[in-house]
This record gives C-alpha cells, structure tokens and sequence, in this order.
C-alpha cells in the first residue's frame, strides 16, 4: 500500500480523493464519486475532507519528512 500524500498530479482541490485512490488501488474518479454520493448523506464529509487537507502531506513534502 502507498503512503498517503496528496499527489502533486491529477489532484482536482486538494488532492486527498486522489491521496485515498491511490492507497486504496482506486482510480480517483471512483473515488470522487463516493464522496459526492456520501454527501447526499448526513455527516460532516466536508469538514472531513478540509481536516484531511490539513493532514495529508503533499507528496514532496511527504518525502522529507521522516514519518
């Protein structure tokens, strides 16, 4: 499995569908269409998504950093 770093290509806003198709082995149109689905559904899928932007390293950040 790959790490999860926001790509630097193919990345549409921020890049953390394409960081969980990647480590999922998803292309990551599959992957924005769950997410668009699961906002049909209450929760807090936007909030997650911003925290996730925040988390996820971008890739060249992600090969600095030691963890």
């Amino acid at each position: 499995m790959n790490r999860l770093a926001r790509p630097t290509n193919g990345r549409m806003i921020g890049g953390v569908c394409a960081a969980l198709a990647r480590r999922f082995g998803t292309s990551a149109t599959t992957m924005r269409v769950i997410f668009l689905v699961s906002c049909l559904l209450p929760g807090p899928q936007f909030l997650l998504y911003i925290a996730l932007w925040f988390l996820f390293p971008s890739e060249g950040k992600a090969a600095r950093t030691a963890w």
